[in-house]
């Protein structure tokens, strides 16, 4: 096994550099074609992604106002109904009330009937 010296270690670090920054000019310019497609793909891209997310946004609203609106008419429709409830309830008891007073009157007639 070959030991490397100094000579050879600063060679071999100072090509690593020099491939390092061949990578790094290879690079295209922002104003290369390719690269103004890949950027105006993905304004796309993002824009598409935009609207989805506002279309989903728009029907999250859409079903919570329709969820809103269905629990309204079910308290609505609950309330109405115990309202009936207890407009029954007092009729039941207004009617109760004629009937005593009309057995009670019919006793006390019966009663000054029989003197």
């Amino acid at each position: 096994m070959k030991q490397k010296d100094f000579s050879e270690r600063l060679s071999a670090a100072r090509d690593a550099k020099q491939a390092m920054a061949a990578k790094f000019h290879q690079r295209p310019s922002p104003y290369d074609p390719a690269v103004a497609e890949r950027r105006a793909a993905r304004a796309a891209i993002s824009a598409a992604r935009d609207a989805r997310m506002a279309e989903r946004d728009a029907q999250r609203l859409a079903e919570n106002a329709r969820l809103i609106a269905e629990r309204e008419a079910l308290v609505a429709a609950q309330a109405e109904q115990e309202a009936r409830a207890i407009a029954e309830t007092i009729e039941n008891e207004a009617r109760l009330q004629a009937e005593r007073k009309a057995a009670r009157d019919a006793r006390y007639a019966a009663r000054k009937a029989r003197k």
